[in-house]
């Protein structure tokens, strides 16, 4: 511990780069306040570097308290917006655009099911469908088939 306390500015350096590589490569961003903690004790490990804080545990308990809370004032918002602008992505996956013959009605609400692959999925479709109607797979989003019927060639 007193090896910490000699190199304080150092050890502030290490955890806040720590704390940073945890919230962006192992949680992915999903916890805004480790960004904030680990980027307020880099600063304040870098400030008691170039001398303008003094290297006491008081004073870095003190600017991280100040400094997170001036970060996270500043940067919420636009962090947040940052965060929900995630669109999801469609699942391409190897059976979409297969063809099969639907054994049920199938419509927008999912209650008709098909076995594919081992899998017991949901079928969807933008137009009701009768059974005995061959259709393809358009996409496949988590647990459900969106399908179409299969133009017939006369």
């Amino acid at each position: 511990m007193s090896y910490l306390l000699s190199h304080l500015p150092q050890s502030l350096l290490v955890v806040g780069i720590l704390a940073l590589i945890i919230e962006v490569a192992i949680l992915g961003f999903a916890s805004i306040v480790l960004f904030f903690l680990g980027l307020s004790l880099v600063l304040s490990g870098l400030l008691m570097l170039v001398g303008i804080l003094p290297e006491t545990l008081t004073a870095a308990l003190w600017s991280n308290a100040l400094i997170t809370c001036g970060l996270a004032l500043a940067l919420w918002k636009p962090l947040k917006r940052l965060q929900d602008e995630r669109q999801p992505t469609p699942i391409n996956s190897d059976f979409a655009r297969d063809a099969f013959v639907l054994e049920q009605d199938v419509d927008i609400s999912g209650k008709a099911t098909h076995r594919y692959s081992g899998v017991e999925w949901k079928l969807k479709s933008q137009q009701p469908l009768t059974a005995g109607t061959t259709v393809k797979v358009l996409r496949a989003d988590v647990g459900v088939l969106w399908v179409e019927a299969l133009e017939q060639d006369s």
